[in-house]
């Protein structure tokens, strides 16, 4: 090989060293880059690694704090419940009435104890009872049924009763079942508006009269689970229908209704003595004849009478008796059958158009015939209108006076009418609870 060539190769020589020089300058930054980035990821993956501690003790703490809110908010729910009962009707047992002041404060903690067992947090539960009564005719009621040895032993109980707990109270309401009635409904309603009560009970397993109002409130799941019947006298069908809760205390309160059982003795003389349930015509009945004079003489012959006089209608008082209403049978039966919400509504049928609108929970749209109006009415007058005899209002639609009286006896198995608003002499067909 020519010199010329050899130089050739130590050009190509310094061209390689360089280009190789240039190549370990690119390694070289290449991984000092490497290294930067390397680290920036190591600095902020302990960093982030951090935050992601933190933000599972966080969590962990939020959850804890979610469990202890949910437990607080569990326990405050179920803190408060009310108990409200119409004692004209349930009774509490003979035991407890006949001790007096101690048997009320006894009643009260047996009731307390006994609600309480539904309760998640018992000792720290309030509860609040309010019983309602006419405590006058309760107290002459009692005594007559011999449940009671004198009518200051239900007062006594009252007392009792009320000074045994500070949420507890037994009101005295006087005459007039509606004011008893109303105390209920309307402390009902408040209580159910209160976030803090969770569970009202009732007293009125006696009265139907109470399933409109129950329908209207149990419409509202969420109120249903809220309200609950305390059974004394077996619930009557009516309050049954609406389907709520039933709770039944047999050691608290007696299952039969109060009756008279004072003696009453036929005889004239003894009049005086007698119960007050005694009507005159019972007493003029039951009076022994004049005795008979034989005389030695004769006497001429009674004058005939003239006429036998005619008896007196019975005048109920000043409004009188409602006009008798002519009943189909057949249109009658196939009104009964209609049940809860397929009910015709008495108000829009009788004197209409109902107030309550499309709010109303019984059937609007039909068009019932003559007949079955009047089946309307008549089951519309078994209920006593609240004014008695005292009401002015022409067109009312419900009862003043019992109108299922036939020759004498009263054949209604659950009449709402008092005895006084039945014919003097009057029977019962069917065993009757107190007026009281």
């Amino acid at each position: 090989m020519a010199m010329g060539g050899i130089m050739d190769f130590l050009q190509r020589y310094q061209e390689y060293d360089h280009q190789r020089s240039r190549t370990h300058e690119f390694i070289k930054d290449l991984m000092i880059y490497a290294e930067h980035v390397e680290s920036s990821l190591r600095q902020e993956n302990t960093v982030l690694r951090q935050e992601l501690r933190n933000t599972r003790l966080d969590l962990d703490d939020a959850a804890q704090s979610r469990r202890d809110l949910q437990q607080r908010l569990l326990d405050v729910e179920a803190r408060m419940g009310c108990v409200s009962q119409d004692n004209d009707n349930l009774k509490f047992k003979e035991e407890f009435m006949k001790q007096g002041l101690e048997g009320g404060k006894k009643a009260a903690n047996a009731l307390r104890q006994a609600i309480a067992l539904g309760c998640r947090d018992a000792d720290e539960t309030e509860i609040i009872a309010k019983v309602v009564a006419n405590l006058n005719g309760l107290s002459k009621a009692m005594k007559r049924d011999g449940c009671v040895d004198s009518e200051n032993d239900v007062k006594e109980f009252m007392l009792g009763f009320t000074q045994a707990k500070a949420s507890f109270d037994f009101v005295d309401v006087g005459y007039g079942k509606e004011r008893a009635d109303s105390k209920i409904r309307e402390t009902t309603r408040w209580n159910l508006r209160n976030y803090n009560c969770k569970q009202i009970v009732l007293g009125v397993s006696h009265d139907a009269g109470y399933a409109p109002f129950l329908d209207d409130l149990v419409s509202d799941a969420s109120i249903r689970r809220r309200v609950t019947i305390l059974e004394g006298y077996p619930t009557v069908r009516e309050i049954e229908s609406t389907g709520v809760e039933i709770l039944h205390l047999k050691d608290i309160f007696r299952g039969d209704k109060l009756i008279n059982r004072t003696p009453l003795t036929p005889s004239v003389a003894s009049v005086s003595s007698a119960s007050g349930s005694i009507s005159y015509a019972t007493i003029t009945q039951k009076a022994s004849p004049p005795p008979q004079l034989t005389l030695p003489i004769t006497l001429k012959s009674a004058t005939p009478a003239r006429g036998t006089k005619t008896q007196t209608p019975w005048n109920p008082g000043p409004r009188g008796l409602d006009t008798p209403i002519p009943i189909n049978q057949v249109a009658l039966d196939a009104i009964k059958k209609r049940k809860d919400s397929n009910k015709l509504c008495n108000n829009h049928f009788l004197r209409g158009p109902c107030a309550k609108g499309d709010e109303c929970c019984f059937v609007h749209n039909y068009n019932p015939t003559k007949d079955e109006i009047n089946a309307i009415a008549l089951l519309a007058r078994l209920n006593p209108c609240t004014n008695g005899q005292d009401c002015d209002v022409d067109n009312c639609i419900y009862g003043h006076h019992c109108p299922s009286v036939v020759s004498g006896i009263c054949m209604h198995p659950y009449c709402k009418f008092r005895t006084d608003e039945h014919p003097p002499g009057t029977k019962f067909k069917y065993p009757r609870a107190s007026d009281y």
